[in-house]
């Protein structure tokens, strides 16, 4: 058993300070080989596609298991990575810097535009608890910054098919019946990510839902055709409900393997993170710490422990010149900081 010293610690306040290093989790060489992307569909069936999704959502279930002092980062970069696909399948050009701007530059209460609404909803899957996201209140929400809407009645209907398809389905059922539910209400493809990501999670019993499918752009109804909706390609026989299947399911194997390998890459810059955070002096040093491993992103302005700007700013430039922090937006003015 490797120990941490008491600096180092993931996890402050165990005995002596000291904790056992929980090792990354490895993903086999066979199980990448074994997620086929779009065009590689074609010869699997449903049951191979399936046997390689459930073994990376598997990976993936012991990494967040692990609730690591950065998974809230780790979700919030998911979330950013979401809401940049989703403003590209919108038609919009903005990019993640654009949407990290266009909420964090933002005051409270301000209009952060439609691309900055689309960064809100996958913001709010990634941060408030899974047990809640599929409550009437919240599908209200999510509906409004994704530019779609429903009346209160159609509301309650999308929310109890919801809670039905999870309770009564199996996994790949639930997962077809996601995107199927949304577009019965007439909705796109990606109220039917956001709505398989949350049902994942409920059914895992995780805390929190992670943003996987929301990014993963490249699936469609079989390969080689524009996109449309499933539904009216089933309708018109143009695909089985088997090619869906397998196409939902690799995009869920894919992004679930991204998703590890972005927890890796922030493991690291976590681990540097707490290694230098005992040398930081200022006095709300831990809260700005705890702040850069709970988020994307921070801006220098923002009020933490009520750290003036120039304060917040030295320590900033601090763990930049430490290798602790990267400034993520490449600006002279209205830095960004993050992982």
């Amino acid at each position: 058993m490797i120990l941490r010293p008491k600096s180092l610690s993931r996890h402050p306040g165990t005995l002596l300070g000291a904790v056992a290093v929980t090792p990354p989790v490895p993903v086999p060489t066979w199980l990448r080989r074994s997620v086929p992307d779009a065009q590689g569909l074609a010869g699997k069936d449903v049951d191979d596609v399936a046997f390689a999704a459930g073994a990376a959502i598997a990976a993936l279930d012991a990494v967040v298991r692990r609730q690591e002092r950065w998974a809230g980062a780790w979700r919030q970069r998911l979330a950013l990575s979401a809401a940049a696909a989703t403003a590209k399948q919108a038609g919009r050009v903005e990019d993640e810097a654009a949407l990290r701007d266009a909420v964090l530059l933002t005051r409270p209460g301000d209009n952060v535009g439609p691309a900055g609404l689309f960064l809100l909803a996958w913001r709010r899957l990634a941060s408030r608890p899974a047990d809640d996201l599929l409550t009437e209140k919240n599908v209200a929400a999510v509906l409004e910054d994704l530019g779609l809407t429903l009346n209160d009645e159609a509301v309650s209907d999308l929310t109890d098919d919801l809670r039905q398809l999870a309770a009564n389905t199996g996994k790949v059922e639930t997962l077809v019946g996601a995107f199927a539910a949304a577009e019965r209400y007439g909705f796109r493809r990606v109220l039917g990510a956001w709505l398989a990501d949350v049902l994942l999670a409920q059914r895992l019993g995780w805390t929190h839902a992670i943003p996987l499918l929301g990014a993963e752009a490249t699936f469609v109804v079989g390969t080689g055709r524009a996109r449309r909706p499933v539904t009216a390609a089933l309708a018109a026989g143009a695909e089985t409900e088997a090619d869906w299947a397998k196409s939902l399911l690799a995009a869920q194997a894919r992004a679930a393997l991204r998703a590890i390998d972005l927890f890796a890459e922030l493991e690291r810059r976590a681990d540097r993170l707490l290694a230098v955070a005992p040398k930081l002096r200022a006095k709300a040093a831990d809260s700005v710490v705890e702040k850069l491993l709970s988020d994307d992103a921070i801006v220098a302005s923002e009020n933490i422990a009520g750290m003036s700007d120039r304060g917040l700013r030295r320590l900033f430039d601090r763990l930049v010149e430490l290798g602790a922090v990267r400034e993520l937006s490449g600006r002279a003015t209205f830095r960004i900081y993050g992982l």
